[in-house]
């Protein structure tokens, strides 16, 4: 079993996200834990007020709800009355005992799982803890169900890795439900696993995904209130069908939040960025002379490059996801040889062979034949038949003979020689 926790501070986001499964009918209302009524008798508005009703006793309380989700192994068959049995049995061990909830079991993925809905807030007022529950309580009462119940645990569990794809444009043609979902999907997959530190980096990932954040231009009155929408693209990069706003998805996408993963994220992008770099040095050196070529060959050791062009189609600026380490990296952050325009003038830079000296280049003039030659683009000294010794051509001794001449230094003089000044002695006055 796996255990996965949603603090937040909008029940009514919560719940409506459940709701909404239910109208679909992608997913079944199992119970309503300390309701007055069953749950086939409870209305939307009944289920919001008893949840905001308890909610309400402690106003000073922001992180009110808490929604968590119980996945299981694909290969297990669980009724209603086990989950329920599971549900509560969890809620109590997590310290939730004798608080309303709502449940709800899922049918729109590859395994067994449901929802809990509760409120953080008990009848006395007091505020349950949620100080790393998920590591310690849920932890523990994850691995007590496991025994109890014998479901399967989730270290033995083979994760099933469903690759996200790109929204699909039908969804647009379904009006803004479809649309709403296509993109929840891949946000919730997207947001919380990369490493970036701004909106254009994060729309470079969202872009894979046919998906991009819009916070509006200055004089919007989005960009005025900080606001941020979400809209779909379509093949060619335009965006199509109707923006939603970020407050509108349940786990609340919005500019403010964002802005704490972009901090968050600089130390691991710091740490992880010369695998970057190297595999771009390394693509560029063997041959590369087109950034349609280097991105070929960044794919295959995990890194995709994404350009950015210009309304006139000119590329601006380059985008690195590293999907190993699910980092993302503007061009110049990594510095100005990873730059748009430095990439394309080192990927149009052939590799420098050895150059001839023409013959019509004028020839140096040399003091002494045996000095070195410099030709364009080497400084190689010419062996020319210089030995060790006086013997040989006359001008081989010529050159010895001048090497071999005492040449004086002013400035040096032996030791011996060198004498302390005597101090001159102040005249008694």
């Amino acid at each position: 079993m796996v255990a996965v926790i949603h603090a937040g501070s909008s029940l009514r986001s919560a719940l409506k996200y459940n709701e909404r499964k239910v109208t679909e009918g992608v997913a079944t209302l199992l119970d309503a834990g300390y309701f007055l009524q069953s749950a086939k008798q409870l209305s939307f508005q009944s289920k919001l007020s008893r949840l905001a009703s308890r909610n309400a006793l402690n106003g000073r309380v922001k992180v009110n709800t808490l929604h968590v989700s119980l996945n299981f192994s694909p290969d297990e068959k669980l009724s209603s009355d086990k989950l329920k049995a599971i549900a509560g049995s969890y809620l109590a061990k997590i310290g939730f005992q004798n608080q309303p909830y709502l449940l709800y079991e899922h049918h729109d993925s590859g395994h067994p799982h449901v929802h809990l809905v509760t409120t953080t807030i008990r009848a006395d007022g007091s505020a349950i803890n949620l100080h790393n529950i998920g590591r310690n309580q849920s932890e523990k009462a994850r691995k007590a169900l496991e025994k109890e119940y014998g479901l399967m645990p989730a270290q033995r569990q083979n994760p099933v890795k469903t690759e996200l794809k790109p929204v699909d444009l039908k969804a647009v043609r379904y009006g803004e439900a479809e649309t709403k979902k296509a993109i929840g999907i891949v946000l919730q997959s997207v947001i919380p696993s990369y490493h970036y530190s701004s909106l254009a980096e994060l729309n470079a990932v969202l872009g894979q995904y046919n998906v991009t954040a819009e916070a509006g231009s200055q004089d919007s009155r989005i960009y005025k209130h900080r606001g941020l929408v979400y809209r779909v693209l379509d093949k060619d990069g335009a965006k199509t069908g109707v923006p939603v706003k970020a407050s509108a998805f349940y786990f609340k996408p919005t500019l403010k939040a964002l802005e704490k993963r972009f901090a968050a994220a600089e130390p691991e992008r710091c740490r992880q960025k010369s695998r970057v770099k190297n595999a771009v040095d390394l693509a560029l050196l063997n041959q590369t002379h087109s950034l349609e070529s280097l991105g070929r060959a960044l794919a295959k050791k995990g890194v995709r490059l994404v350009e950015r062009k210009s309304g006139k189609g000119l590329v601006y600026g380059l985008t690195y996801i590293d999907m190993q380490t699910k980092c993302v990296y503007n061009g110049s952050y990594l510095g100005k040889n990873y730059s748009a325009k430095a990439v394309q003038e080192r990927c149009q830079l052939k590799p420098e062979r050895e150059k001839k000296v023409p013959e019509s280049a004028p020839k140096s003039k040399q003091k002494y034949p045996h000095e070195p030659v410099v030709t364009a683009g080497f400084s190689k000294p010419v062996d020319q038949g210089l030995t060790d010794s006086p013997t040989g051509s006359t001008a081989d001794k010529n050159l010895w003979e001048a090497l071999m001449l005492p040449v004086s230094d002013p400035g040096y003089v032996p030791w011996q020689l060198r004498r302390k000044r005597k101090k001159k002695r102040k005249a008694a006055r």
